[in-house]
């Protein structure tokens, strides 16, 4: 009998997306074809075929970020397939293809004990929040909407906020998101966030910040221009954040362990970083 761990791995496109929506189906997750569409344009997807039929029984994505870092994501394995070798095959492929560039990724508490296995470590935790925002009174809006001019003032807090050059991501938003917001102050872009639509919920993210209580007002601007309930995935060292997030009833409802491979920590300024676009972005 053929293992399986010997089957190859191949790259994905746009053309498996179908695919890749079946697998995640397949370990209980919602089938997010939009966030999977932005995935395969800006990184690159490794998959398994499954011998017997035209399916996936593996997945993983790497995004790029400059020569300077990669984000791994989407490491999926079919139910039937799994604890047999093949997530820990398709991590090592992975982090082959990056070439020594450091590698992050949000894992769940079950992943964590493979990718310390292969060398990451924990740098940060990252909670999932979500409810209904409950506005609180203010006298004017303290932030505007994002114009195509800020876009190079954006790119520029960006890099210099995460450390990497995500160019390539960030001018995918407009076609990505439903709003992207600015902070500003007679110096210029202070802060910026966005927000977009999942299968349940807006999620607002990124959320680029100079401090808290900017922070506070571009999700609060973004909040209140949505219905139903938001979702962030807050970095924990922003204390504050979390509990005014809590009196406006947007409460954890799970978390992640931020990880990296191939260096002490994620460079650029966590103070500043207070939510990604995606858990699976970064």
């Amino acid at each position: 009998m053929t293992l399986l761990t010997t089957f190859p791995i191949r790259r994905l496109s746009r053309t498996d997306l179908p695919r890749c929506l079946d697998l995640a189906a397949d370990r209980g997750w919602t089938r997010e074809d939009r966030t999977w569409q932005l995935l395969l344009t800006a990184g690159t997807g490794y998959g398994i075929d499954d011998p017997d039929g035209d399916r996936l029984i593996g997945s993983i994505v790497l995004t790029r970020y400059g020569q300077d870092l990669a984000c791994a994501s989407m490491v999926l394995v079919a139910e039937r397939h799994a604890r047999q070798g093949l997530g820990r095959r398709l991590m090592t492929h992975a982090l082959a293809e990056a070439e020594g560039t450091p590698v992050f990724l949000f894992s769940t508490d079950c992943g964590r004990p493979l990718y310390e296995r292969l060398g990451f470590t924990p740098v940060s935790r990252s909670t999932t929040r979500a409810g209904r925002f409950r506005p609180e009174p203010r006298a004017a809006e303290a932030t505007r909407p994002a114009t195509a001019a800020d876009l190079p003032a954006i790119l520029r807090l960006d890099a210099e906020v995460f450390g990497s050059d995500r160019m390539h991501l960030l001018t995918r938003l407009p076609a990505f998101v439903e709003q992207v917001r600015v902070a500003e102050n007679p110096r210029g872009v202070t802060g910026f966030a966005a927000a977009w639509r999942d299968a349940h919920h807006t999620v607002i993210g990124p959320v680029v910040a100079q401090d808290t209580a900017t922070a506070r007002h571009l999700i609060a601007d973004l909040a209140v221009r949505t219905e139903g309930e938001v979702r962030l995935d807050m970095d924990t060292r922003h204390t504050e954040l979390g509990s005014w997030l809590d009196m406006r009833a947007v409460r954890p409802v799970a978390g992640n362990t931020v990880m990296i491979h191939g260096a002490p920590d994620l460079p650029g300024d966590h103070h500043r970083r207070f939510a990604p676009l995606m858990v699976a972005l970064g």
